[in-house]
Protein backbone atom coordinates (compact mmCIF):
# COMPACT_ATOMS: atom_id res chain seq x y z
CA UNK A 1 0.00 0.00 0.00
CA UNK A 2 1.14 3.80 -0.93
CA UNK A 3 1.96 5.63 1.93
CA UNK A 4 -0.99 8.24 0.22
CA UNK A 5 -3.19 4.71 0.25
CA UNK A 6 -2.08 4.24 4.24
CA UNK A 7 -2.92 8.10 5.44
CA UNK A 8 -6.10 7.91 3.28
CA UNK A 9 -7.08 4.81 4.97
CA UNK A 10 -6.24 6.13 8.53
CA UNK A 11 -8.13 9.59 7.94
CA UNK A 12 -11.12 7.51 6.69
CA UNK A 13 -11.08 5.55 9.69
CA UNK A 14 -10.50 8.61 12.02
CA UNK A 15 -13.39 10.06 10.74
CA UNK A 16 -15.73 7.18 10.73
CA UNK A 17 -14.41 6.68 14.54
CA UNK A 18 -15.47 10.23 15.13
CA UNK A 19 -19.23 10.18 13.55
CA UNK A 20 -19.48 6.85 15.81
CA UNK A 21 -18.75 8.81 18.57
CA UNK A 22 -21.24 11.48 17.67
CA UNK A 23 -24.30 9.43 17.05
CA UNK A 24 -23.69 7.41 21.12
CA UNK A 25 -23.31 10.91 22.01
CA UNK A 26 -26.74 12.64 21.65
CA UNK A 27 -25.36 16.32 22.82
CA UNK A 28 -22.93 16.75 19.59
CA UNK A 29 -26.03 16.58 17.57
CA UNK A 30 -28.00 18.82 20.24
CA UNK A 31 -25.56 21.41 19.91
CA UNK A 32 -24.99 21.68 16.13
CA UNK A 33 -29.13 21.28 15.29
CA UNK A 34 -31.27 21.90 18.41
CA UNK A 35 -29.22 24.65 20.13
CA UNK A 36 -29.87 26.95 17.00
CA UNK A 37 -33.92 25.93 16.54
CA UNK A 38 -34.43 26.95 20.54
CA UNK A 39 -32.16 30.26 20.20
CA UNK A 40 -33.34 31.51 16.28
CA UNK A 41 -37.05 31.13 18.05
CA UNK A 42 -36.20 33.04 21.38
CA UNK A 43 -34.04 35.34 20.07
CA UNK A 44 -36.02 35.68 16.86
CA UNK A 45 -39.65 36.17 18.71
CA UNK A 46 -38.26 37.41 21.69
CA UNK A 47 -35.42 40.03 20.83
CA UNK A 48 -37.04 43.04 19.01
CA UNK A 49 -35.32 46.52 19.09
CA UNK A 50 -38.80 47.86 17.23
CA UNK A 51 -40.53 49.97 19.55
CA UNK A 52 -44.84 49.70 18.31
CA UNK A 53 -47.67 49.82 20.04
CA UNK A 54 -46.51 52.13 23.08
CA UNK A 55 -48.95 52.93 25.52
CA UNK A 56 -49.71 56.16 25.81
CA UNK A 57 -51.64 58.08 28.19
CA UNK A 58 -53.72 61.34 27.04
CA UNK A 59 -55.02 63.56 29.14
CA UNK A 60 -57.70 66.10 28.31
CA UNK A 61 -58.46 69.16 29.82
CA UNK A 62 -61.73 69.98 27.90
CA UNK A 63 -62.85 67.17 25.34
CA UNK A 64 -63.54 68.36 22.32
CA UNK A 65 -64.09 67.32 18.70
CA UNK A 66 -60.34 68.47 18.22
CA UNK A 67 -58.86 66.32 21.06
CA UNK A 68 -60.96 63.45 19.60
CA UNK A 69 -59.85 63.79 16.07
CA UNK A 70 -55.65 64.32 17.63
CA UNK A 71 -56.54 61.13 19.64
CA UNK A 72 -57.80 59.08 16.69
CA UNK A 73 -54.80 59.97 14.59
CA UNK A 74 -52.72 58.35 17.66
CA UNK A 75 -55.04 55.55 17.54
CA UNK A 76 -54.64 54.98 13.97
CA UNK A 77 -50.90 54.94 14.03
CA UNK A 78 -48.77 51.74 14.67
CA UNK A 79 -46.54 53.50 17.08
CA UNK A 80 -48.78 54.08 19.76
CA UNK A 81 -52.04 52.53 21.37
CA UNK A 82 -53.52 55.44 23.14
CA UNK A 83 -55.00 55.76 26.66
CA UNK A 84 -57.46 58.35 27.79
CA UNK A 85 -57.53 58.93 31.45
CA UNK A 86 -59.22 61.53 33.54
CA UNK A 87 -56.46 63.94 34.82
CA UNK A 88 -52.80 64.49 35.12
CA UNK A 89 -52.65 62.75 38.79
CA UNK A 90 -54.21 59.36 36.80
CA UNK A 91 -51.47 59.73 34.13
CA UNK A 92 -48.62 60.23 36.49
CA UNK A 93 -49.61 57.30 38.49
CA UNK A 94 -50.03 54.89 35.16
CA UNK A 95 -46.67 56.43 34.35
CA UNK A 96 -45.11 55.21 37.84
CA UNK A 97 -46.68 52.24 37.59
CA UNK A 98 -45.18 51.31 34.06
CA UNK A 99 -48.40 50.78 32.59
CA UNK A 100 -47.70 53.53 30.28
CA UNK A 101 -44.60 55.28 29.04
CA UNK A 102 -45.58 58.75 28.10
CA UNK A 103 -48.31 60.63 29.15
CA UNK A 104 -49.62 63.49 26.00
CA UNK A 105 -51.44 66.77 27.76
CA UNK A 106 -53.93 68.82 25.47
CA UNK A 107 -54.65 71.62 27.70
CA UNK A 108 -58.21 73.12 28.19
CA UNK A 109 -57.84 75.89 25.71
CA UNK A 110 -55.93 73.35 22.74
CA UNK A 111 -58.59 73.10 20.37
CA UNK A 112 -59.26 77.22 20.10
CA UNK A 113 -55.75 77.75 20.34
CA UNK A 114 -55.11 75.35 17.53
CA UNK A 115 -58.08 77.18 15.68
CA UNK A 116 -56.63 80.80 16.18
CA UNK A 117 -53.25 82.31 15.44
CA UNK A 118 -51.53 81.13 18.33
CA UNK A 119 -49.66 78.11 19.11
CA UNK A 120 -51.57 75.01 20.51
CA UNK A 121 -48.85 73.35 22.56
CA UNK A 122 -48.70 69.64 23.61
CA UNK A 123 -46.87 68.25 26.49
CA UNK A 124 -45.20 65.50 26.55
CA UNK A 125 -43.54 63.61 29.41
CA UNK A 126 -41.38 60.39 28.62
CA UNK A 127 -40.69 57.73 31.04
CA UNK A 128 -36.41 58.19 30.05
CA UNK A 129 -35.41 55.00 32.06
CA UNK A 130 -34.70 53.54 28.77
CA UNK A 131 -33.03 56.26 27.11
CA UNK A 132 -33.44 54.67 23.99
CA UNK A 133 -36.87 53.86 23.37
CA UNK A 134 -37.63 57.67 25.18
CA UNK A 135 -35.92 58.80 22.13
CA UNK A 136 -38.11 56.82 20.06
CA UNK A 137 -41.36 58.15 21.75
CA UNK A 138 -40.21 61.24 20.96
CA UNK A 139 -39.65 61.27 17.28
CA UNK A 140 -42.51 59.01 16.79
CA UNK A 141 -44.81 61.82 18.55
CA UNK A 142 -43.06 64.66 16.75
CA UNK A 143 -43.92 62.91 13.53
CA UNK A 144 -47.31 62.01 14.59
CA UNK A 145 -48.38 65.64 15.52
CA UNK A 146 -46.49 66.87 12.59
CA UNK A 147 -48.47 64.35 10.16
CA UNK A 148 -52.04 65.27 12.14
CA UNK A 149 -51.34 69.15 11.69
CA UNK A 150 -50.62 68.49 7.84
CA UNK A 151 -54.09 66.27 7.56
CA UNK A 152 -56.00 68.96 9.79
CA UNK A 153 -54.67 72.15 7.49
CA UNK A 154 -55.20 70.30 4.36
CA UNK A 155 -59.00 69.47 5.09
CA UNK A 156 -59.35 73.68 5.67
CA UNK A 157 -57.70 74.10 2.40
CA UNK A 158 -54.76 75.89 4.02
CA UNK A 159 -50.92 75.45 3.38
CA UNK A 160 -49.42 74.49 6.04
CA UNK A 161 -45.88 75.64 6.37
CA UNK A 162 -43.02 73.26 7.33
CA UNK A 163 -39.27 74.95 7.96
CA UNK A 164 -37.60 72.32 6.70
CA UNK A 165 -38.78 69.12 4.79
CA UNK A 166 -37.40 66.13 5.28
CA UNK A 167 -38.13 62.93 2.71
CA UNK A 168 -36.16 60.16 3.84
CA UNK A 169 -34.71 56.50 2.29
CA UNK A 170 -34.21 54.02 4.05
CA UNK A 171 -31.75 51.56 2.33
CA UNK A 172 -30.86 47.83 2.49
CA UNK A 173 -34.18 47.55 4.98
CA UNK A 174 -36.77 49.58 4.08
CA UNK A 175 -39.25 48.00 6.25
CA UNK A 176 -37.30 48.91 9.27
CA UNK A 177 -37.08 45.85 10.94
CA UNK A 178 -34.71 44.98 13.59
CA UNK A 179 -35.50 41.32 12.74
CA UNK A 180 -33.76 41.29 9.96
CA UNK A 181 -30.73 42.63 11.13
CA UNK A 182 -30.83 40.95 14.28
CA UNK A 183 -31.17 37.24 12.75
CA UNK A 184 -28.19 37.15 10.35
CA UNK A 185 -26.30 37.87 13.87
CA UNK A 186 -27.73 35.71 15.60
CA UNK A 187 -26.57 33.41 12.63
CA UNK A 188 -23.12 34.26 13.58
CA UNK A 189 -23.48 33.59 17.30
CA UNK A 190 -24.88 30.05 16.69
CA UNK A 191 -21.89 29.49 14.59
CA UNK A 192 -19.76 30.86 17.23
CA UNK A 193 -20.97 29.04 20.14
CA UNK A 194 -21.63 25.58 17.95
CA UNK A 195 -18.13 25.06 16.38
CA UNK A 196 -16.16 26.36 19.53
CA UNK A 197 -18.21 24.53 22.07
CA UNK A 198 -18.39 21.31 20.04
CA UNK A 199 -14.32 20.72 18.80
CA UNK A 200 -13.57 22.29 22.66
CA UNK A 201 -15.05 19.25 24.37
CA UNK A 202 -13.38 16.39 21.65
CA UNK A 203 -10.01 16.12 22.76
CA UNK A 204 -10.74 16.74 26.42
CA UNK A 205 -12.85 14.11 25.99
CA UNK A 206 -9.93 12.11 24.81
CA UNK A 207 -7.79 12.70 27.74
CA UNK A 208 -10.75 12.32 29.98
CA UNK A 209 -11.51 9.10 28.82
CA UNK A 210 -8.04 7.82 28.23
CA UNK A 211 -8.50 6.87 24.12
CA UNK A 212 -6.10 9.75 23.76
CA UNK A 213 -3.21 7.40 25.05
CA UNK A 214 -4.95 4.69 22.55
CA UNK A 215 -4.47 7.12 19.51
CA UNK A 216 -1.05 7.88 20.55
CA UNK A 217 0.26 4.35 20.16
CA UNK A 218 -1.17 3.86 16.80
CA UNK A 219 0.53 4.64 13.62
CA UNK A 220 -1.36 7.78 13.03
CA UNK A 221 -0.16 11.44 13.22
CA UNK A 222 -0.96 14.21 15.10
CA UNK A 223 -2.38 15.85 12.03
CA UNK A 224 -4.33 12.96 10.98
CA UNK A 225 -5.88 13.58 14.79
CA UNK A 226 -6.33 16.85 13.98
CA UNK A 227 -7.96 16.43 10.69
CA UNK A 228 -10.05 13.45 11.79
CA UNK A 229 -11.68 15.67 14.72
CA UNK A 230 -12.36 18.80 12.63
CA UNK A 231 -13.99 16.93 9.70
CA UNK A 232 -16.89 15.88 11.15
CA UNK A 233 -17.56 18.80 13.28
CA UNK A 234 -17.13 20.70 10.41
CA UNK A 235 -19.95 19.07 8.30
CA UNK A 236 -22.29 19.54 11.35
CA UNK A 237 -21.51 23.04 11.64
CA UNK A 238 -22.43 23.48 8.28
CA UNK A 239 -25.86 21.90 8.30
CA UNK A 240 -25.92 23.81 12.10
CA UNK A 241 -25.55 27.22 9.52
CA UNK A 242 -27.94 25.69 6.65
CA UNK A 243 -30.46 25.04 8.87
CA UNK A 244 -30.72 28.22 10.72
CA UNK A 245 -30.46 30.39 6.91
CA UNK A 246 -33.36 28.46 5.81
CA UNK A 247 -35.03 29.44 9.40
CA UNK A 248 -34.14 33.19 8.53
CA UNK A 249 -35.20 32.90 5.73
CA UNK A 250 -38.63 30.84 5.58
CA UNK A 251 -39.55 31.60 9.26
CA UNK A 252 -38.61 35.10 10.08
CA UNK A 253 -38.47 36.27 6.50
CA UNK A 254 -35.58 38.10 6.50
CA UNK A 255 -34.29 39.29 2.38
CA UNK A 256 -31.92 37.46 1.11
CA UNK A 257 -30.30 40.00 -1.34
CA UNK A 258 -26.77 38.70 -1.83
CA UNK A 259 -25.27 35.32 -3.31
CA UNK A 260 -26.22 32.00 -0.91
CA UNK A 261 -23.06 30.14 -2.60
CA UNK A 262 -20.82 33.40 -1.42
CA UNK A 263 -22.96 33.09 2.38
CA UNK A 264 -21.48 29.39 1.95
CA UNK A 265 -18.26 29.90 1.06
CA UNK A 266 -17.24 32.65 3.87
CA UNK A 267 -19.04 30.57 6.52
CA UNK A 268 -16.42 27.66 5.85
CA UNK A 269 -14.06 30.43 6.46
CA UNK A 270 -15.34 31.17 9.75
CA UNK A 271 -16.22 27.80 10.86
CA UNK A 272 -12.49 26.67 11.18
CA UNK A 273 -11.66 29.92 12.65
CA UNK A 274 -14.11 28.56 15.20
CA UNK A 275 -13.44 25.26 14.99
CA UNK A 276 -9.75 26.35 15.54
CA UNK A 277 -10.25 27.45 18.48
CA UNK A 278 -12.25 25.12 20.08
CA UNK A 279 -9.71 22.83 19.16
CA UNK A 280 -6.85 25.07 20.61
CA UNK A 281 -9.10 25.49 23.38
CA UNK A 282 -9.49 21.59 23.89
CA UNK A 283 -5.40 21.04 23.77
CA UNK A 284 -4.49 23.13 26.56
CA UNK A 285 -7.26 22.53 28.48
CA UNK A 286 -7.78 18.73 29.06
CA UNK A 287 -11.04 18.70 31.44
CA UNK A 288 -13.99 18.85 29.28
CA UNK A 289 -15.44 21.47 31.98
CA UNK A 290 -12.86 23.74 32.11
CA UNK A 291 -12.80 23.50 28.12
CA UNK A 292 -16.38 24.07 28.00
CA UNK A 293 -16.30 27.31 30.18
CA UNK A 294 -13.11 28.55 27.99
CA UNK A 295 -14.75 28.23 24.98
CA UNK A 296 -17.99 30.43 25.92
CA UNK A 297 -16.34 33.40 27.67
CA UNK A 298 -14.15 33.20 25.03
CA UNK A 299 -16.25 33.34 22.05
CA UNK A 300 -19.91 33.37 22.44
CA UNK A 301 -19.62 36.31 25.17
CA UNK A 302 -17.11 38.22 22.60
CA UNK A 303 -19.89 37.49 19.69
CA UNK A 304 -22.96 38.39 21.68
CA UNK A 305 -21.60 41.93 22.72
CA UNK A 306 -18.30 43.01 20.68
CA UNK A 307 -19.46 41.90 17.24
CA UNK A 308 -22.08 44.58 16.25
CA UNK A 309 -24.66 41.74 16.43
CA UNK A 310 -26.51 43.93 19.00
CA UNK A 311 -24.38 47.22 20.12
CA UNK A 312 -22.93 49.49 17.69
CA UNK A 313 -19.42 49.08 17.43
CA UNK A 314 -19.01 52.76 16.73
CA UNK A 315 -20.40 53.94 19.80
CA UNK A 316 -18.32 51.91 22.06
CA UNK A 317 -15.26 53.51 24.09
CA UNK A 318 -11.92 53.86 21.51
CA UNK A 319 -10.31 50.90 23.56
CA UNK A 320 -13.07 48.63 23.26
CA UNK A 321 -13.36 49.10 19.83
CA UNK A 322 -9.96 48.19 19.45
CA UNK A 323 -10.32 44.79 21.37
CA UNK A 324 -13.57 44.19 19.06
CA UNK A 325 -10.72 43.35 16.01
CA UNK A 326 -9.39 40.07 17.96
CA UNK A 327 -12.51 38.39 18.09
CA UNK A 328 -13.22 37.13 14.31
CA UNK A 329 -17.39 37.39 14.97
CA UNK A 330 -17.13 40.63 14.51
CA UNK A 331 -15.98 39.93 10.99
CA UNK A 332 -18.60 37.72 9.68
CA UNK A 333 -21.28 39.99 11.01
CA UNK A 334 -20.50 42.28 8.50
CA UNK A 335 -20.38 39.74 5.67
CA UNK A 336 -23.58 38.06 7.12
CA UNK A 337 -25.66 41.53 7.30
CA UNK A 338 -24.37 42.84 4.19
CA UNK A 339 -25.02 39.72 2.06
CA UNK A 340 -28.54 39.44 3.67
CA UNK A 341 -29.78 42.88 3.34
CA UNK A 342 -27.11 45.24 0.71
CA UNK A 343 -25.82 42.47 -1.22
CA UNK A 344 -22.66 41.27 -2.10
CA UNK A 345 -20.58 44.32 -1.40
CA UNK A 346 -16.59 43.03 -2.18
CA UNK A 347 -15.76 46.15 -0.07
CA UNK A 348 -16.76 44.34 3.12
CA UNK A 349 -16.70 41.02 1.61
CA UNK A 350 -13.35 40.76 0.51
CA UNK A 351 -11.15 42.04 3.18
CA UNK A 352 -13.09 40.93 5.89
CA UNK A 353 -13.04 37.37 4.48
CA UNK A 354 -9.23 37.38 4.52
CA UNK A 355 -8.62 38.94 8.27
CA UNK A 356 -10.72 35.51 8.96
CA UNK A 357 -8.87 33.27 6.48
CA UNK A 358 -5.52 34.10 8.54
CA UNK A 359 -7.17 33.61 11.95
CA UNK A 360 -8.36 30.15 10.84
CA UNK A 361 -4.61 29.60 10.00
CA UNK A 362 -3.39 30.67 13.12
CA UNK A 363 -5.55 29.15 15.58
CA UNK A 364 -5.03 26.04 13.24
CA UNK A 365 -1.10 26.34 13.46
CA UNK A 366 -1.07 26.66 17.28
CA UNK A 367 -3.45 24.38 17.58
CA UNK A 368 -0.82 22.10 15.89
CA UNK A 369 2.36 23.63 17.64
CA UNK A 370 0.57 22.92 20.73
CA UNK A 371 -0.87 19.11 20.23
CA UNK A 372 2.18 16.66 20.19
CA UNK A 373 2.02 12.56 20.67
CA UNK A 374 3.33 12.36 24.06
CA UNK A 375 1.86 12.41 27.13
CA UNK A 376 2.78 15.13 29.23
Amino acid sequence: MSARGGVLTRLRGLVRKEFLQIVRDPSSIAIAFIMPVGLLLLFGYGLSLDTDHVPVAVVTEHPSADTTDFIGSLAGSRYFTPIVVRDMPVAEQALLDGRVNAIVRLRSDFAARERGPDSAPVQLIINGVDANTARLVQGYMEGATTAWLARRAAERGQRFERPVEVEHRVWFNPAVRSRNFLVPGLVVVIMTLTGALLTAMVMAREWERGTMEALIVTPVTIGEILLGKLIPYFILGIGGMLLSVAMARGLFAVPMTGSFWLLFATSAVFLLVALGMGLFISSVARIQFVAGQIALITTFLPAFLLSGFIFEIRNMPAVVQAITHLFAARYFVAIVTTLFLAGDIWSVIVPNTLVLALMAVIFLGLTRLKTHKRLE
